[in-house]
């Protein structure tokens, strides 16, 4: 019997790189992006990269960039060295067993296994969920300066382009009708020719969310994301139940038994997957599995990740049999700096996913070591 192939190491990386522009949400204004990277090595010379980036320090979520990257090197890769990296499950169970929460640093580490298990076994990380049914996916840009007139020529730029024709607005900082004219505004000039959804990140009460989704759906705005708090689910199910434009749950969705929740009083019509917010692809997939169930239609949602998170999302949803809201898998077109090769490539209003084994993707060591904070 041969002896198995063990972790060698696994070492969390922290990647400072500017955004494009300022990036507007109700809950923060990102200026730049944190990429928290793993790297796992193996006895067999593979290596297996995830992901596990989040937005604007603590003001979205419990983790941060800090926070993720010690609780992995004090308390979960302790737990993996030497484990046999070819038993992602067991590894996984592991990991659960031991460490509470930390639903990002788990997604980074899952990733990782999963991503070294593919280009061991020789194929792309769509195939150990089943196989895909697309090799490409509809990708949303968020439009997030706050100035109508900036976001309607940057939207104008990308639609030549070819790159995108779905746009989503990150709005919330101001009154509800100065939003809702921001966003009419940017429809009437798009017209036709692209969809145009809102994010209000949390910002509204559940009477500014009504009148605001009545305002939005006479301006043409096809999907309102979130608008209220995540944890007023039967607030939510208000506005899905009054019916006036699809509502999409986000942070009300911390994996599936949040899902579950939400599918189970149909509280959203549709759910955005984000495996970070998950806890990892398998449990982003049971997401899926209970939107599907329960008749719910499916967004591919992000973090605002680099190119590691995107493809390993890119690699789960490609598998996922209705995708009928597209994807907002836009993170590293945010960043002025490249980590990979050769980039990802966004043609034709998609995301091409290849087909070499595990993510598909090189990463550039070289850049990484420059750009990693501690350098």
């Amino acid at each position: 019997m041969s002896s198995p192939i063990q972790i060698l190491a696994l070492d969390t990386l922290l990647v400072d790189v500017p955004t494009i522009r300022p990036h507007k949400l109700s809950v923060a204004t990102m200026m730049g992006q944190t990429l928290v990277l793993v790297r796992l090595q193996t006895s067999d010379d593979v290596v297996g990269w995830g992901e596990a980036t989040t937005i604007g320090g603590l003001a979205y979520g419990e983790e941060s960039p800090e926070s993720i990257k010690t609780n992995i090197d004090r308390y979960i890769a302790p737990l993996l060295v030497g484990q046999d990296a070819t038993q992602v499950a067991a590894c996984m169970a592991r990991v659960k067993g031991n460490v509470q929460g930390n639903r990002f640093a788990k997604c980074a580490i899952e990733t990782a296994l999963y991503d070294n298990q593919a280009r061991r076994l020789g194929v792309p990380m769509s195939e150990l969920f089943g196989g895909r049914v697309r090799d490409s996916l509809p990708v949303a840009w968020t439009l997030a300066s706050g100035d109508t007139a900036k976001d309607i020529a940057e939207a104008e730029r990308v639609l030549d382009l070819r790159r995108h024709n779905i746009f989503k607005l990150k709005i919330g900082l101001r009154s509800v009708k100065d939003d809702v004219a921001h966003v009419a505004a940017i429809k009437r000039a798009l017209g036709d020719r692209a969809s145009v959804r809102i994010d209000a990140n949390q910002a509204w009460s559940v009477t500014e969310a009504l009148e605001g989704c009545r305002m939005l759906a006479d301006a043409g705005v096809d999907m309102v994301e979130q608008p209220i708090a995540a944890h007023d689910k039967p607030g939510l199910r208000r506005l899905t139940q009054a019916n006036i434009i699809p509502i999409m749950a986000d942070e009300a969705l911390h994996g599936p038994v949040d899902a579950f929740t939400v599918a189970s009083t149909q509280a959203a019509d549709i759910f955005a997957v984000k495996i970070n917010q998950s806890g990892g692809l398998r449990g982003a997939a049971q997401v899926a599995a209970i939107a599907d169930a329960a008749g719910i239609a499916l967004y591919g949602g992000t973090m605002l990740e680099g190119a590691v998170g995107t493809m390993a999302s890119a690699q789960l949803f490609a598998t996922f049999a209705e995708m009928s809201w597209g994807t907002e898998l836009f993170g590293p077109l945010l960043l002025t700096e490249e980590i990979l090769r050769e980039p990802l490539m966004y043609r034709d209003f998609a995301l091409h996913i290849p087909r070499r084994p595990g993510l598909g993707i090189d990463i550039d060591e070289d850049k990484l070591a420059r750009l990693r904070r501690d350098r």
